[in-house]
């Protein structure tokens, strides 16, 4: 998802000084962030130019423990941001406040044109320095209400894998940061360079969806159990065709009492369940079986392979094709039979 291109120019491999990336690392690091962005501007592939050069800094040089229970050693403190033409926030604590110091020196790196790129959790400390006010931001979707809710002035929008605004970027969940730092290599060098990285790593370099593909369901807010039965009898019934006054007369209510009962227990509409109860039926289908897509249409109740990809693309930004073949769960091959001669 990209607001605005990129305008940090980048020099060609061989000719002038390498791009700097700079990640600041500070306790407790989550480490998978980091391995990213180390990953993606830091190690050299045989036969991919070398186009960046990698660092780590932090508040203070010295020891800076991780969410995995090491510690990594940064050998340069904020100095090392006056140099960096891209600085990356693998990841921050997110109800950890953001040192005066740290964000003087975000905010002077940036002033200065350098790119800040916060990965996952990373996108607090950017929303900190005030740099997201007004702006769209992503982090992780299970972060989204509580970032919104300490950042109001940034526009959350929890159902991107990445946002770019050239100057300022954010990722989702900890695996998108890999995405954002393809689609960095991307506008940086064009996509025949990201796509060979992305090649060379094993990963697609650009993934199709947003992150609302990764969420779990939503649980019952719950508080009284008298639509339990119903919900259960209706999930039992996904491939027929059930209606909103069936599912009030199961109760012996009216329609707007039992739209009243849903918006109370479930926080949502009783037609915005079921089609949710289909697309998560199809999903289960998707992954576990090889039936068609027309046949996983019928069997959840959305009647055709074209309304299927259409509620699908709706709900989750992604096709049931695309889905599948990110998702299908891979049966293993059967093990030989003791005597068996192949």
């Amino acid at each position: 998802m990209i607001d605005s291109p990129s305008p940090t120019a980048i020099p060609q491999a061989g000719k002038g000084p390498r791009h700097q990336v700079v990640a600041l690392v500070h306790a407790p690091q989550p480490t998978f962030e980091l391995g990213c962005a180390a990953e993606l501007f830091g190690t050299r592939h045989p036969g991919l130019p070398a186009y960046y050069d990698f660092r780590i800094c932090a508040l203070r040089p010295g020891p800076v423990a991780t969410t995995a229970g090491y510690t990594l050693h940064a050998a340069a403190g904020l100095s090392a941001l006056d140099g960096a033409d891209t600085v990356v926030v693998p990841g921050w604590a997110p109800d950890a406040p953001l040192p005066e110091e740290i964000r003087e020196a975000l905010r002077g790196a940036h002033a200065r044109g350098a790119r800040l790129v916060g990965l996952c959790s990373g996108a607090y400390a950017l929303a900190a320095t005030g740099l997201l006010d007004g702006r769209r931001a992503t982090t992780h979707w299970k972060r989204a209400a509580h970032f919104a809710a300490r950042f109001p002035r940034v526009r959350m929008d929890a159902t991107v894998l990445y946002i770019d605004h050239g100057d300022v970027a954010t990722s989702a969940g900890a695996a998108a940061g890999i995405d954002l730092c393809l689609h960095l290599l991307r506008a940086d060098h064009g996509a025949g360079y990201a796509a060979r990285v992305g090649r060379y790593l094993g990963v697609p370099p650009h993934r199709e969806g947003g992150q609302t593909q990764f969420t779990a369901e939503a649980p019952l807010r719950g508080a009284e159990p008298s639509l339990a039965p119903l919900l259960d009898w209706v999930s039992g019934r996904l491939g027929t065709r059930v209606s909103v006054a069936e599912m009030a007369a199961r109760l012996r209510v009216s329609p707007r009492t039992l739209a009243r009962r849903f918006a109370e227990q479930v926080g949502t509409t009783p037609g915005q369940w079921l089609l949710a109860r289909r697309i998560s039926a199809a999903r289960t289908l998707l992954e576990e079986t090889d039936l068609p897509v027309e046949a996983v249409a019928v069997r959840v109740g959305l009647s055709s392979a074209t309304n299927l990809r259409r509620r699908f693309h709706d709900a989750l930004g992604t096709t049931p094709a695309a889905y599948r073949r990110a998702f299908r769960h891979r049966r293993p091959a059967p093990a030989p039979v003791a005597g068996d001669a192949s």
